[in-house]
This record gives C-alpha cells, structure tokens and sequence, in this order.
C-alpha cells in the first residue's frame, strides 16, 4: 500500500488497486501510472481546437489522449475513457506506444503543418511521467508540447513538467469552492495554486465551461476575471489581462441532460463582463 502525491486526494492505494483516477495503481509499494504509453486517441488536430487562439494560430497538433481522470466532471464528453464508474476504463481498448515511437509519430507529421505533441482528451496529469518523458524527446526534436489539462495537481508534478512544455489550456471551471467541490469533486484552490505557477513559466490560456444555473452569473464571472488580471509573471509583474480566456456553451450530455444548452446571449454576456478585465477573450460552441 501507498499514498499517491499528485492531486489533493493523496490516495491510499492497495497494492495492485487503483486509486480515484483509475489510472495509478502500487506495485511493490510504489504509486505509479498504470496508464503509461496506453493511448486511447490519437489525431492531428488544428491548435485552435485545444483550445489555443494566441499559441501558433493556423498550427496543428498530434493530439494524444490515454484513460483516467482525478475529476468527476457530470457533463464530461470524454467520459468513455475518464470515469472509472461509468465504464471500466482498465479495460479501455488502447494500444501501447514508448515516448521515443510518440516523437517519431510527430515528427512524422511535421510535413502536414505539425508543430509537435498536446497531451489531452483524458487527464493527463494523472500519467505526468510519460508526459515528461515523452516531452523531453519532442523537445530534442526541436518541436512543442502542450498541456490540456483541468489543472488538479501538486505543484510539485508541475515542476517536473514546467520545463518541457511550451504552452496548457486549463479549466477554470467555476469560481465557487462549492461548485468544484459539490459538482466536479474537486479543489478550486488546488486548479487556482497550479494556474498561478504555471502562468510564470508558460503560455497558458484558460478556459470556462458555462452550465446553466450553476457557474453563469454575472458577479462569479466577474470576480474570476479581476482574479485572471491580477496574476504575475515570473518578475513578479501583474500581467493584466494578457492571459486569454475562452468562455464555452454548454450543451447537455453524460450525466448532465437535465437543463438546456447554455443561450448565446448568456455566453456574449459573461464574455463582455470578462473583456472588462481581459484582453483576449474568446467565445466557444457558439
């Protein structure tokens, strides 16, 4: 049995179990990513689909997801290869691939308009060592490896990634600690510490699914956007407002199918609030 450091839940994990996520079990006393090198998706996808509007727009990506997720998201629209209750993801077709055969992949596609590796779909933070493995090898091509990622780490899996990666998409699902806790069961402050760090060694854009009658009031997007404004870059200068933000529509799925989709008018709305404070936001699924 060992306790698992990467996200705020610090599972106890029996040997041969797994902890929340799915993905990390023990072996021989030790935590480590059962997930590692198993991929569930692979695609080149265009760099704004991450989403990233101000990372090498008109870019594309080799996309690369594997299985599990420390989130319990209800409206997840990868749950197929995230929720351990909804599917046993253990058993999740996927196929095995190393770090270097993942770099070679890339640059493979280099020809097609590929600028390197995005570790998304899944939690990728859960398997942070073939991350970071897989990273380090993308770099020494000379190509560049982006994070999606709902931010739920230690900072100390941050530190090990930091180097590697050029440029993350974060969620910044809600404002409200009962909101994380209460719909996602998860931390606010953990997603808000990781973003904090990371916006003083990287690229980082942020983006905020809008559920109706849960994160869509005026005020939250208001007092989230004045929080986004005043981060500081790694001089200790506040950035104002330079980091982007994307603002999404919701539409019903997974476990969420008891509301509408989010209205239009709502999603314009909450994004002119936001530019109040932010240069560079966007609208999503609109």
């Amino acid at each position: 049995m060992a306790v698992c450091g990467v996200c705020f839940r610090h599972c106890n994990i029996p040997e041969g179990g797994t902890g929340f996520c799915g993905a990390r079990t023990c072996q021989d006393g030790q935590v480590v990513p059962e997930n590692y090198g198993k991929i569930t998706a692979l695609m080149l996808d265009p760099i704004e689909k991450k989403p990233l509007s101000r990372f090498h727009p008109g870019s594309r990506i080799l996309s690369v997801g594997s299985y599990g997720c420390n989130l319990r998201c209800p409206f997840c629209q990868n749950y197929d290869i995230s929720w351990g209750e909804a599917v046993n993801i253990r058993e999740k077709k996927s196929e095995e691939i190393t770090p270097q055969e993942l770099a070679d992949t890339a640059l493979f596609y280099r020809d097609r308009g590929n600028i390197g590796v995005a570790f998304t779909y899944n939690e990728p933070l859960i398997g942070y060592e073939f991350v970071r493995d897989t990273a380090k090898i993308v770099h020494e091509a000379g190509m560049l490896n982006v994070l999606v990622s709902n931010g739920t780490a230690e900072l100390s899996v941050l530190e090990e990634l930091l180097p590697y990666i050029d440029a993350m998409n974060i969620d910044l699902k809600g404002f409200t600690d009962e909101y994380y806790s209460e719909v996602l069961d998860g931390s606010r402050k953990m997603v808000m510490d990781f973003i904090e760090r990371a916006v003083k060694d990287c690229h980082v854009e942020l983006t905020t699914l809008i559920i109706p009658g849960e994160n869509d009031s005026e005020d939250e997007i208001r007092r989230m956007s004045k929080w986004i404004a005043g981060l500081k870059d790694k001089d200790g200068n506040v950035m104002g407002g330079d980091i982007p933000l994307h603002i999404s529509r919701f539409f019903p799925r997974f476990h969420m199918t008891d509301r509408d989709a989010t209205e239009v008018k709502k999603v314009y709305r909450l994004a002119e609030i936001a530019r109040e404070e932010l240069r560079y936001v966007y609208t999503g699924n609109c």
